[in-house]
C-alpha cells in the first residue's frame, strides 16, 4: 500500500509487522521440531488463499483484523506479542488516515461526463438520494433494466449530483458485461485499475483475485468514496469490487437483476422501466424545443411509439430530426416504413422494436459514413481514435474525421473524450450484424488486417522510442498493408502517452487477433507491448500478453519466435515473483537457441538467467551466467552483447563486494560501448562504475560517474533510469557530508518515480524521512 493508502511511517510499520509474523512462524517451527509451515499449509489451516498468506508474510498487504488475530493465534503468539501486533495495526491505520488527509494527494475523479438533461427519472433519483443518507454501512444500489433504457445515464447523472459528498473521490469502470465481442472486463483487471487510481504501487498488488480484493478493501477503509460499476454481467463480476467498510456507496448497472447481489450482499434493487409517455415527450421537447413538438403532437407520439420509449432510440430520433429539419410527420412516416421492414425480426421486446430506429438512422447516413459505421463493428473496443478509424476503412485522417463527426451528430457514436469515440453496445452489435450481412468476408478480413497493422506498427514505433539503441527483434516484421495510417510518435513522451491512452484497446486488439487467427500480429504486438507494460507496472497484463505471444509462436511453428517469446515471458514472470516459471521458460528458450545454433540468442538467455539470479539475491550464480554470456558473445563476435556482458560481470562482482574487479570489467565495457555509440549501454555502465567507486570510498569519482549517467539517461528519455541514478547519487552526496544536495537528489528521484507510479518510490521516500 502506498500513496494515499499508506505513508512512509506506515509502510515501515507494515514491514515490521510482517517481520514479526515471520518470526512467529520460525519459532512455531522450532517448537514443533520440524520445518516452517508452508504458505499452502497455512492456507489449508485458515481457509485463505496461499497467495494471500504470502502477501501477509512479506508485507505486501495487511490482513483484516480477524485474519491477523487468527494467524497470530495459529502461530502461537503470546499475549504480549498479540498486543504488539495490535499496536502495529493501529499505527498502520493511523498512517493511512494521515495519508488520506494529505492535501497534496489528488482524489480520483473518474466519472464520465454528465448528461445535459435527464427526463422522467425523478422517482429513481429520489430513491438514490434516500440511500445516500444512510452512511452507517456499505450501500449498494443495483440499477437494472433492458438495454438502452438509460441505466448508465441515470447512474452517472446522480453520481455527479452527489459527488461533493464523497470527498475522497469517485471511481468508475465500464465492466463491459454485455460487450458484443464477448470481452467482459475481468474483476481482476477492474481491481488493478482502481488500485492504480488509489495510488497503490503495482509492486504491492498481489497476483490472485482474493488477495487483490483484500488489499482494495483495506485501502478503502475509512474513506468516503462513490463507486460506479457500469454494465455488470452478473454478481460474480461485481462482488470482488465491493468495499468492506462503511463510508462508500456503490452504484451497479446491469441488464440483469443481480438477484444474488440483493439477497446475499444487501444490495438495494432499482429496476428501471421504459420512460412514461410524458417523460418520452419531455425528452423530445428538451432536444427539439417545445414549439416544434407542440406543433405536431401526433407525429411526436408516433415517433415515441416507434422508439419503444427507450431513451437511446429517442436520442437517435431526435438527432435525426435536428439534423434534417424535416417535419416530424415526415420522420414519423420514415420510421413507420422502417418498422414494417423489420417487423419479422421483432420478437416483442423493446430491443427488437428499436432495430427499426437504428435502421432508419443508418439509412439516412451518407454511403461513406454508413460504410465506416459497419466497419466499426469489427473494432474490439472500448473506443477508437481518428487514425485507427482511418486505417480500418482505408481512408485519410481528414476523411475519417468527417465521417466520425457525421456518425456523432446522428447519435450513433459519442466523442466521450477529445479524439476518442465510443458506441453503445446495442449499436456496436447492430453494426456487426450489418457488416456480416452487407460486406464480403474478404473485405472484412482486409479491414481487420489494416486495423491490426495500425496498432501493431504504431506500438512497435512507440516501443523503439521507449528503449532506444536496444537491439530490435525484427523477426516476422513486415510493412503495413496499403491503407494503414500509422500514428507514429516521434518522442519518448509521445510514445508513452500513446501507449497509455491505448492500453485497454491494445489488450483487446491482442485478444481479437488471437481469436481470429492473426498469429503474426499476436506475436509482434505482444513483443511490442513488453517494455511499456513493464515500466508502467502493468505486470499482470504483461504476463498475459507474453503468454499470448508464446502461444501464437507455437501455432506458427516458428522456433525463433518461440525462443524470444519464452525469454520475454520469463521476464514477465520474474517481475511478479514467479521465479520457478521464469527459470522454466528461460531453460526452454536456451534449448531452442542451442538447437537452432543461435549463439547470440543463447548468450542473451544466459544474461536473462543472470538477471533472474541477481533478483533472487544470488550474485555468484548470476556471475556464472554472466561469464557464460561473455564467452558466447566473444565467440559469436557480437560486440554489443559482449559489452553488456562485461558490464553485467562487473555488476555481479560489485554485488559480491569485489569492487576493484567490478571496475576492471565495467571500464572494458565502457570503452567498447563508446566505440559502438550505444548510449543506453553506456549509461548503465557509468551507473555500475559509480556504484563500485562509492563502495570503495571513492566518492568524488562516484559522483562523476553518476552525473555522466544522468546526462545520458536524460538524453535518452529514460525516466526510471534517471530516478534510479539520482537515488544513488544522493547516497554518495550524503556520504560526502552534503545532506542538502543529497535530499535534493532524492526528492527529484521521488518526483519521477511517483509520476511513473513505480514501486521504488517507497525506498526513496524512506530516505527523505530519515533524520
Amino acid at each position: 500500500m502506498g500513496g494515499r493508502a499508506l505513508d512512509a511511517t506506515g509502510a515501515q510499520t507494515l514491514d515490521d509487522l510482517a517481520g514479526l509474523l515471520r518470526a512467529l512462524r520460525r519459532r512455531h517451527a522450532r517448537q514443533l521440531g520440524g520445518g516452517e509451515l508452508t504458505y499452502r499449509e497455512l492456507a489449508a489451516r485458515t481457509g485463505w488463499s496461499h497467495t494471500a498468506i504470502a502477501e501477509y508474510l512479506t508485507g505486501k498487504t495487511l490482513p483484516p483484523t480477524d485474519r491477523l488475530d487468527d494467524l497470530a493465534r495459529l502461530l502461537g503468539a503470546t499475549p504480549a506479542e498479540q498486543g504488539a501486533l495490535a499496536t502495529a495495526r493501529d499505527r498502520i491505520d493511523e498512517s493511512r488516515r494521515r495519508a488520506a488527509r494529505a492535501p497534496d494527494r489528488l482524489a480520483p475523479r473518474q466519472l464520465p461526463a454528465d448528461v445535459a438533461r435527464l427526463a422522467g427519472r425523478d422517482d429513481e433519483l429520489a430513491r438514490l438520494d434516500k440511500l445516500a443518507t444512510a452512511p452507517t454501512a456499505v450501500v449498494v444500489a443495483a440499477i437494472s433494466g433492458t438495454a438502452g433504457v438509460g441505466k448508465t445515464a441515470l447512474a452517472v447523472h446522480w453520481a455527479h449530483r452527489v459527488a461533493e459528498r464523497f470527498d475522497d473521490g469517485q471511481l468508475y469502470v465500464n465492466l463491459r458485461g454485455f460487450d458484443p465481442g464477448g470481452q467482459a472486463l475481468s474483476a481482476a483487471t477492474a481491481l488493478r485499475g482502481f488500485l492504480d487510481a488509489l495510488a497503490v504501487p503495482a509492486a504491492r498488488v498481489p497476483a490472485e483475485l482474493d488477495a487483490q480484493a483484500a488489499l482494495y478493501r483495506s485501502v478503502l477503509a475509512g474513506r468516503r468514496i462513490l463507486i460506479v460499476l457500469d454494465n455488470a454481467r452478473d454478481a460474480e463480476q461485481v462482488r470482488p469490487l465491493l468495499p468492506g467498510a462503511p463510508g462508500t456507496l456503490v452504484l451497479v448497472t446491469s441488464r440483469n437483476q443481480l438477484t444474488s447481489l440483493v439477497s446475499l450482499d444487501g444490495a438495494h434493487p432499482l429496476p428501471l422501466g421504459l420512460l412514461t409517455r410524458q417523460a418520452a415527450n419531455d425528452l423530445l421537447t428538451n432536444r427539439l424545443g417545445a414549439q416544434r413538438v407542440a406543433a405536431e403532437p401526433e407525429a411526436a407520439e408516433a415517433i415515441i411509439t416507434a422508439c419503444a420509449r427507450l431513451p437511446l432510440a429517442l436520442s437517435i430520433a431526435a438527432a435525426r430530426a435536428q439534423q434534417s429539419g424535416f417535419p416530424l410527420a415526415t420522420l414519423a412516416g420514415e420510421l413507420g416504413t422502417a418498422g414494417q421492414r423489420f417487423g419479422v425480426l421483432d420478437a416483442g421486446d423493446a430491443v427488437g422494436e428499436v432495430r427499426a430506429v437504428f435502421s432508419w438512422s443508418y439509412t439516412s447516413l451518407t454511403a461513406p459514413a454508413a460504410g465506416l459505421f459497419r466497419l466499426l463493428g469489427l473494432h474490439p473496443g472500448p473506443d477508437i481514435t481518428v487514425p485507427a478509424a482511418a486505417s480500418l476503412a482505408g481512408l485519410t485522417a481528414a476523411a475519417a474525421r468527417r465521417l466520425l463527426t457525421e456518425l456523432t451528430r446522428a447519435n450513433l457514436l459519442t466523442e466521450y473524450r477529445p479524439g476518442r469515440f465510443t458506441a453503445h453496445d446495442l449499436l456496436r452489435a447492430y453494426a456487426t450484424e450489418l457488416a456480416d450481412d452487407t460486406d464480403p468476408e474478404s473485405d472484412r478480413r482486409a479491414a481487420t488486417t489494416r486495423l491490426l497493422d495500425h496498432y501493431t506498427d504504431t506500438a512497435h514505433a512507440a516501443d523503439e522510442l521507449l528503449r532506444p539503441n536496444a537491439d530490435p527483434v525484427d523477426h516476422l516484421r513486415a510493412a503495413p498493408v496499403a491503407g494503414v495510417l500509422s500514428d507514429r510518435p516521434t518522442t519518448h513522451a509521445e510514445a508513452l502517452a500513446w501507449l497509455t491512452a491505448e492500453h485497454p484497446v491494445l489488450l483487446a486488439v491482442l485478444r481479437q487477433a488471437a481469436g481470429a487467427g492473426f498469429d503474426v500480429h499476436v506475436w509482434r504486438l505482444g513483443r511490442a507491448l513488453d517494455t511499456f507494460l513493464d515500466r508502467q507496472g502493468h505486470w499482470h497484463d504483461r504476463v498475459e500478453s507474453c503468454r499470448a505471444a508464446l502461444l501464437a509462436a507455437e501455432r506458427l511453428g516458428d522456433g525463433v519466435a518461440q525462443a524470444v517469446a519464452h525469454r520475454f515471458l520469463a521476464g514477465a514472470h520474474t517481475v511478479v515473483g514467479h521465479y520457478a516459471d521464469a527459470h522454466d521458460h528461460l531453460e526452454r528458450a536456451l534449448a531452442l537457441y542451442v538447437l537452432g545454433g543461435d549463439t547470440e540468442g543463447e548468450a542473451r538467455t544466459h544474461q536473462n538467467l543472470a538477471a533472474l539470479w541477481d533478483r533472487q539475491g544470488e550474485p555468484r550464480k548470476a556471475l556464472a551466467h554472466s561469464m557464460r554470456t561473455l564467452t558466447l558473445a566473444r565467440a559469436a563476435g557480437h560486440d554489443r552483447a559482449q559489452a553488456d556482458a562485461l558490464n553485467a560481470v562487473g555488476w555481479c562482482h560489485a554485488q559480491l563486494g569485489e569492487h576493484s574487479s567490478a571496475l576492471a570489467y565495467c571500464e572494458q565495457a565502457l570503452q567498447l560501448l563508446q566505440q559502438l555509440g550505444d548510449h543506453a549501454g553506456e549509461a548503465a555502465t557509468w551507473d555500475s562504475l559509480g556504484f563500485a567507486h562509492h563502495h570503495l570510498g571513492q566518492y568524488d569519482q562516484a559522483v562523476h560517474c553518476y552525473e555522466r549517467t544522468l546526462e545520458l539517461t536524460r538524453d535518452l528519455g529514460d525516466r526510471w533510469g534517471e530516478a534510479d541514478t539520482l537515488s544513488r547519487l544522493g547516497d554518495t552526496r550524503a556520504a560526502l557530508g552534503d545532506p542538502t544536495s543529497a535530499r535534493a537528489d532524492w526528492q527529484l528521484a521521488l518526483d519521477i518515480l511517483t509520476a511513473l507510479n513505480h514501486p521504488d518510490a517507497a525506498a526513496v521516500r524512506a530516505k527523505l524521512v530519515l533524520p
